[in-house]
């Protein structure tokens, strides 16, 4: 796991972050994602998740949690894990050419990989990322949810179209393992997460598809080299 020293000052650039964005002022808000790969059996991921319930507060940003199961033969099955979500951590490290898995770990936009636990290296990779060409917008239509896109400059590669349900936040009581006897606040746990179509890139996008209640994403990803494995993000909506 990684033991590393949680940094006051990185939360000071979030904070920045925060005061520098604008707020989406369309129905739906697009955003830079950044995932977390955590675990409540991990002993390091509490200030990740506390990192991830400002990043889930901070406009442009669409923060998700994602609970992977490496860690529960320690003593404590995370009540949130899905060894779908251990799979796509695989694959990310797989299309970097790594061997090892390691949480927390923050993913910033398909690209850069940081300590989860680390503010102010998720502050430098959050400012790096260059603003999409993509404009994409959510709209809910009964118990489905039409999603539309377009791009003021053809996309190098075509990407495949996901959709993520997460739940705002929970709290959880350890009862063992590294954690045992905390009290841990979880934000945007990701429920599911589903390939839901595909798109070109290049003449407009709009699909409709079932998504039903609750806070949902969208987002478009371009594949790795592989064939296989996710890569960049091109552009990701919310709609709560």
């Amino acid at each position: 796991m990684s033991h590393q020293i949680f940094s006051p000052n990185g939360l000071g650039l979030i904070g920045s972050l925060m005061l520098c964005a604008t707020a989406a002022l369309a129905e739906s808000e697009q955003g830079v994602v950044v995932e977390l790969y955590t675990s409540q059996g991990c002993s390091s991921c509490p200030p990740a998740d506390e990192l991830m319930a400002k990043l889930a507060q901070t406009p442009g940003v669409i923060g998700l949690s994602l609970h992977v199961d490496y860690w529960d033969y320690i003593g404590w099955t995370d009540t949130f894990g899905q060894p779908g979500f251990t799979e796509r951590q695989k694959a990310y490290a797989h299309a970097a050419g790594e061997k090892m898995i390691y949480t927390p770990q923050m993913i910033v936009a398909g690209g850069a990989r940081v300590a989860g636990n680390q503010p102010g290296e998720v502050a430098s990779a959050l400012a790096a990322v260059k603003p999409s060409p993509v404009t994409l917008t959510l709209a809910r239509q009964g118990d489905d949810l039409v999603i539309n896109a377009s791009t003021t400059q053809a996309l190098a590669s075509p990407v495949f179209v996901q959709l993520v349900h997460y739940t705002d936040h929970a709290e959880v009581e350890i009862g063992r393992g590294e954690n045992a006897g905390l009290k841990v606040v979880y934000n945007n746990i990701v429920t599911s997460w589903q390939k839901v179509g595909d798109w070109s890139g290049v003449e407009p996008l709009q699909l409709v598809t079932a998504a039903g209640g609750g806070p949902v994403v969208v987002i478009l990803q371009t594949r790795a080299p592989d064939g296989v494995g996710p890569a960049q993000i091109v552009a990701a909506a919310r709609l709560k």
